[in-house]
């Protein structure tokens, strides 16, 4: 029996439910769709309700499925998709800690669900009882593959990468000199 895979799969699978409710429904308080569009604009991806939609509803279908261990391969490539575009449009400009709001769980999650690709969900999932398990290395290099390559489509189809805006990046604006002249003192006379 393969209790430590139900496990991981109900903890992962389960934390990308409440991950895409939160996106979708506002639960556990969450943007809803109202703040995943905004933050989805905010990240070029466009149109923004579409992406929004499509990423609240990937995570907490992906989550469904990874959870019941229902077609694992192909729930390990949608969750790994939406990770792969969080890292690369939200977190890594960050550095790797999620301490700096980096990229750190996002690819603890991916390899989570790639080793559970590879493993297979174990005996206590309906992929067993269906006799539709698939597993091995070469489904979680598919899968893996699959999220990616689905994920770069995605960012793609969904607007050109913004990059992070620093302190450093920003020009140098000298304060207004004031030259004694008359006028307005908060523009330096002018």
């Amino acid at each position: 029996m393969s209790v430590g895979r139900l496990g991981a799969r109900l903890l992962i699978g389960g934390l990308f439910i409440g991950h895409g409710t939160q996106k979708i429904f506002g639960w556990f308080g969450g943007p809803g769709r109202a703040g995943t569009e905004a933050m989805m604009e905010h990240i070029d991806m466009r149109p923004a309700k579409v992406h929004a939609l499509l990423a609240g509803t990937t995570e907490t279908v992906g989550g469904t499925l990874l959870a019941a261990g229902l077609a694992t391969p192909l729930a390990s490539a949608a969750l790994t998709g939406v990770m792969t575009t969080a890292i690369r449009k939200v977190h890594l400009p960050n550095g790797p800690w999620a301490a700096n709001g980096g990229w750190e769980y996002n690819a603890v999650l991916i390899g989570a669900v790639t080793a559970l690709a590879e493993t297979g969900p174990g005996e206590l999932s309906l992929d067993h009882l269906l006799g539709t398990e698939r597993s091995g290395p070469l489904w979680a290099l598919a899968s893996l593959a699959m999220g990616v390559g689905t994920a770069f489509l995605t960012m793609a189809a969904g607007g050109r990468s913004r990059p992070a805006v620093t302190d450093a990046a920003m020009p140098a604006v000298a304060p207004p000199k004031d030259d004694g002249v008359a006028g307005d003192p908060a523009t330096g006379g002018t």
